[in-house]
């Protein structure tokens, strides 16, 4: 069962309520009983409404049956509803979290891949420094570059459900 016939049953329910209430309300005629009368005398002018008009009475016992028996059903079918817009957000939910993990994974691997340029950058970088140091030692009494070995890139991992960021030591 799809969600539009969930909802067509829901309006249709609705509509077959208010039809019913509709009929309830033209035939329902109001008992009056005598004023100042005691509670007995009250009961007893309802149960003699009753017997007198037992047919009519026994419609308007059976279409408020029937108006709660619908309203539960309105009932259920609402709460069918409730739980299709949940799995439908879900679904939506997961939806989303895929298409976000198929950009993030996008991302993951150009910086992996700016990660490992840039380490062989810094690693060419090493070797020239590496080369010139002494020279430059001589010309100017101090190092050329330092900090080679705190020089880290990012880099991005993951076991499956949980993605990290790491730093490597270049």
């Amino acid at each position: 069962m799809t969600i539009e016939q969930i909802l067509a049953e829901v309006a249709a329910l609705r509509s077959q309520i208010e039809v019913l209430r509709e009929e309830r309300a033209s035939l329902t005629v109001t008992v009056t009983p005598p004023e100042n009368d005691s509670p007995q005398a009250i009961t007893e002018a309802y149960r003699r409404y009753a017997r007198e008009n037992a047919q009519l009475v026994a419609e308007l016992k059976g279409i408020d049956d029937a108006i709660a028996a619908l309203e539960d059903q309105l009932v259920q079918k609402q709460a069918q509803l409730q739980q299709w817009q949940i799995q439908a957000k879900q679904l939506s939910l997961q939806e989303q979290l895929d298409e976000a993990r198929k950009i993030a994974q996008v991302h993951a691997q150009r910086i992996n891949e700016l990660a490992a340029e840039l380490a062989t950058e810094i690693r060419s970088l090493k070797a020239c420094a590496d080369e010139l140091s002494p020279l430059y030692w001589q010309v100017y009494y101090k190092p050329f570059i330092t900090g080679f070995k705190t020089i880290s890139v990012p880099h991005v991992r993951s076991d499956g459900d949980v993605w990290t960021i790491v730093n490597r030591i270049v």
